[in-house]
């Protein structure tokens, strides 16, 4: 290693330690009496960064169990350091300490040559340090259910996604445990956004937002929930017929989510009716939202669990089940087989039979063109039943409102899809 180089890495590990550094002294540099007694700063970071990566370059000549009784006797000295500080109530904080720590490390990791690591790492933890008010807060309203909801997401993606077989088994190879797992992993990912989504944006956010980011969730759902609302508060219907448009738009944009993560020449084929289906329906909602000039109200619309272990085991039988069909019916009935189960889908799921297909065209098990039309096709027939349940609970005003949009929808879609064939 030559001088040059090692002058830049000490000059790495001096910028980590007066980055960190600079966001440790603003911190506590709340009170006079807080700056008068603050010990933490760009200095003493700085020089405990230069502290590390010199000890690092010492190992290097010595030996390596040198660095690490370096970082031993510093840690048993900033430890002691902090106990004294407690006593005499000049307590600094466990996390600035814990900084301390790192800091050091980091001067250590960039003397040893990476630097890029060093970097990245310092910039992030100076981020985290910085988000004290915002995480504090996170905590305070992150309840018992929801932190279950997220150990139960990061056991099926982080635990149990990884250890699944990779291959397919049963009949015609059809099911592929990593696969279906995998597709559960997403569904519930973007659904757990959803509610969070929600819950950040509040009831007091109006039924608009609430049906933008419900739609993440469950189109159907909002459909069910907000035509019950028209139905009871008739004064509403134009709102509410909004609201259900904007989720039933935001389901194709999802939709070509999940394709273009799968298979991207998939999503490719739908964007053009998929993209139309979703204008029509927000333009709609835009209009009928305009129209609607008293304030937007309060919607007692319940939250829904982020996440259930429950819920994902049925969705990978459902998934399971969908792509065993989708196998069987191309086998037996060739490409009208899988238009006929697409439509037998839709009519309550269209996340089921759109990552069976997607998986299906990326594994070149049918053709792109075929799963992007069988697709639509269930698409189509979800946004019929959205209407169709729309007009049955909400009545006659949003059946004008609702229904006949969702079929203007499906008529351009299907126009634009025999156009192209």
């Amino acid at each position: 290693m030559t001088d040059i180089e090692i002058f830049l890495r000490l000059a790495v590990a001096l910028a980590v330690g007066l980055l960190i550094g600079l966001e440790r002294g603003r911190s506590e540099r709340t009170t006079p009496e807080a700056v008068n007694r603050r010990i933490t700063g760009m200095r003493t970071f700085g020089l405990i960064g230069l502290l590390g990566a010199i000890c690092a370059l010492l190992a290097e000549e010595i030996h390596l169990l040198f660095l690490g009784f370096s970082f031993l006797g510093f840690v048993v000295l900033m430890t002691t350091f902090h106990v004294i500080a407690a006593e005499s109530d000049h307590d600094y904080g466990i996390t600035t300490i814990i900084a301390s720590f790192i800091t050091f490390a980091l001067g250590a990791v960039a003397m040893i040559g990476y630097t890029n690591v060093t970097a990245a790492v310092a910039v992030v933890m100076t981020i985290i340090l910085g988000m004290k008010p915002i995480l504090h807060r996170v905590e305070e309203r992150f309840e018992r259910i929801e932190f279950d909801a997220t150990m139960k997401l990061l056991l099926i993606s982080v635990v149990v996604l990884p250890v699944l077989p990779n291959k397919g088994f049963g009949p015609w190879n059809a099911l592929n445990p990593y696969t279906i797992w995998w597709m559960v992993v997403l569904i519930a990912g973007i659904s757990y956004i959803g509610y969070f989504g929600i819950k950040i944006a509040g009831q007091k956010r109006g039924l608009l937002v609430t049906g933008f980011l419900g739609g993440l969730a469950s189109s159907t759902a909002v459909t069910l929930n907000y035509s019950r609302l028209g139905r009871e508060n008739r004064q509403l219907s134009p709102i509410v017929s909004a609201s259900i448009l904007v989720a039933a738009g935001i389901m194709y944009p999802r939709v070509l989510l999940i394709s273009g993560i799968v298979s991207p020449n998939v999503a490719l084929k739908m964007i053009i009716p998929l993209v139309t289906m979703t204008v029509v329906c927000l333009v709609s909602a835009g209009l009928l939202s305009r129209s609607y000039v008293s304030d937007i109200p309060e919607t007692e619309q319940p939250l829904r669990n982020p996440f259930e272990l429950k819920v994902a085991l049925q969705l990978a039988a459902i998934l399971a089940l969908v792509m065993f069909l989708a196998r069987g019916f191309q086998e037996w009935l060739g490409a009208t087989g899988i238009y006929l189960l697409a439509a037998f889908s839709g009519i309550t799921d269209v996340d089921a039979i759109n990552l069976a297909l997607s998986g299906m065209a990326s594994n070149n098990e049918i053709f792109p063109d075929i799963a992007a039309r069988a697709i639509i096709v269930a698409c189509m027939v979800n946004t019929f039943a959205k209407g169709l349940l729309a007009t049955i609970i909400g009545g006659k005003k949003l059946f004008l409102y609702v229904g006949i949009t969702l079929l203007i929808a499906i008529l351009l879609g299907v126009a634009i899809i025999f156009s192209a064939g």
